[in-house]
């Protein structure tokens, strides 16, 4: 019989469900168990893809097109494997699988209630994922905090599978202790005792709490919540920071989580096998000799705040191939406006080994972007586009190299005489139609890279394919001339023979990507892209 475990979260949101949930399905998978994961996101939206990521974060892209949370992308990243639309749902995809089923008359004419059908639709759900991934055990996240409106019918449908197997269900909160006193050593159980009687409310009781906390939680305030909660004991552990995410799986088996979880589940590990896993770990801690890295955005001015989350998988990506190439990643953040606004300042990329324009929207620091890439052009700076940044490195080819001075895009110049980048032809009657949501070029893709480049260098393979989130693409009307003039177009897809890579020859390392590649970086198994750039970058050294 499938097994069912549920994170929660209590007391305030951005405690750590994702990497919890991640964590989880990774040590649950190294016990030798087949694992799938779920993110539920308690928004109407139907999926994050018409989110704006400062908000919300980074919109990741599953292989099938699939515009989901971040989490999804830990999951990926943690458990080495893809998933599909089905383990992604929000309250809007929810209510308008039962309204569409409903006009369908999928329930026989019978009268359509909130409860039971949207909790049962959400059993269905987890249930599809299961019988699809062929999994023994569920790991489904749910979002928001306990003791909000947005996810009661989520944890109505954790209720309801608890009733009817109650020996095949287990619920993990995730809950956050602040620090007071004048250490910030003296940590307080209070809100997580009203995040448990939260709980409580809507008929549901944790299984297991794990104790987000900036520091190791202590004997005595284990002993408390166990007793205060009304939890086994042993089953509160400690999540304190640590320096990466990936040493959480490790933490949480020094407290042996996954032979406590296995054991409310009825199971046993069939084996245990972390040793690629810690010793990814040990690398990256061992690594010190640095790689500068900088990343050119358009939210980075003085006193802006970063939101790293909206640059997740950039920053993973750079960490896997630089731990690979026994590197310690250091990551700078860049203002294209300044460069715009004081064009001298681009001289302050000498300072670093390699330089990434990563994917975007809109017109706001492009001037400065493109003079960051010309720079990088001329002074050899390795260099890496994703997306948008091949989309700026085409354009300031056209203009500085094929002297197609007005060369632009139709994205943030419409009017432009010289679209190097141009709207998809598909895209226009959508665009008109302010058909936004789920309508870009989406998902994965083939792409045939040229033999003899640095592309097939690196993927040592003549097809791959790559995750897309993009309406715009290279103009075919110009690409003759740019390759007259050296622009090497190192990928294409063969279907409708798009520009996915280009290079440049007699430079270090000047690629980039239609595609965003970070989107397939795993801890276990860097992208070769990124892989080959930093390796570059530390030439650059």
């Amino acid at each position: 019989m499938t097994k069912y475990i549920f994170v929660a979260g209590g007391v305030m949101s951005g405690v750590g469900k994702g990497i919890a949930a991640s964590s989880i399905g990774n040590i649950l998978q190294a016990a030798g168990y087949r694992v799938t994961a779920l993110k539920i996101d308690p928004y109407v939206n139907v999926d994050a893809g018409t989110m704006n990521p400062t908000e919300h974060g980074e919109v990741f892209v599953l292989d099938d097109g699939t515009e989901c949370d971040q989490d999804m992308g830990n999951y990926e990243r943690f458990l080495n494997r893809d998933f599909s639309r089905i383990n992604y749902m929000t309250t809007g995809s929810v209510y308008l699988s039962v309204i569409q089923r409903e006009r369908a008359m999928g329930y026989g004419g019978k009268q359509v209630e909130v409860v039971p059908r949207i909790p049962l639709e959400v059993i269905d759900k987890i249930n599809l994922a299961l019988k699809k991934d062929k999994a023994d055990i569920a790991v489904v996240e749910i979002g928001g905090t306990v003791g909000e409106y947005e996810n009661i019918l989520f944890l109505e449908a954790v209720r309801m599978l608890k009733i009817k197997n109650p020996q095949d269900v287990a619920l993990v909160l995730v809950s956050f202790l602040p620090a007071l006193g004048a250490g910030g050593d003296e940590l307080k159980t209070k809100p997580t005792q009203h995040a448990v009687r939260s709980l409580n409310a809507v008929g549901l009781h944790p299984d297991m709490v794990l104790a987000r906390a900036a520091v190791p939680l202590d004997e005595k305030r284990k002993a408390k919540i166990e007793f205060m909660c009304s939890i086994p004991k042993g089953y509160v552990i400690s999540a304190p920071n640590v320096s990466s995410v990936y040493e959480v799986p490790i933490n949480f088996e020094k407290d042996k989580m996954s032979e406590k979880l296995l054991s409310r589940l009825g199971l046993k590990a069939k084996n245990k096998d972390m040793r690629e896993w810690r010793q990814m770990v040990l690398a990256s801690k061992s690594a010190k000799l640095p790689v500068k890295i900088g990343i050119v955005g358009k939210y980075f001015a003085t006193g802006d705040f970063v939101l790293e989350d909206s640059y997740i998988s950039v920053i993973e990506a750079i960490k896997h191939a630089a731990w690979f190439n026994k590197r310690k990643p250091e990551i700078y953040w860049l203002s294209a406006e300044s460069y715009e606004n004081n064009p001298n300042s681009v001289k302050e990329l000498k300072r670093y080994d390699g330089i990434i324009v990563p994917g975007g929207f809109g017109a706001r620091g492009v001037e400065g972007k493109i003079k960051a890439i010309e720079f990088c052009r001329k002074q050899k700076i390795p260099y890496l586009g994703l997306c948008f940044g091949l989309q700026l490195a085409v354009i300031e080819f056209a203009r500085n190299v094929c002297k197609i001075r007005d060369a632009s895009s139709r994205e943030f110049n419409p009017r432009t005489d010289f679209p190097v980048i141009d709207v998809m032809p598909e895209q226009k009657a959508l665009l008109s139609e302010k058909k936004y949501g789920g309508t870009m070029r989406l998902g994965s893709y083939k792409c045939v890279i040229k033999k003899g480049t640095k592309s097939y260098t690196a993927y040592k393979n003549t097809v791959v394919s790559e995750r897309h989130r993009h309406r715009y693409e290279v103009n075919n009307d110009f690409r003759d001339e740019l390759e007259k003039n050296g622009l090497i177009v190192a990928g294409i897809n063969p279907e409708r023979d798009l520009v996915e890579i280009i290079e440049l020859k007699n430079h270090p390392f000047f690629a980039a990507s239609q595609f965003h590649p970070e989107f397939k970086s795993r801890p276990l198994r860097p992208h070769p892209l990124f892989r080959e750039f930093i390796k570059a970058s530390i030439k650059q050294r």
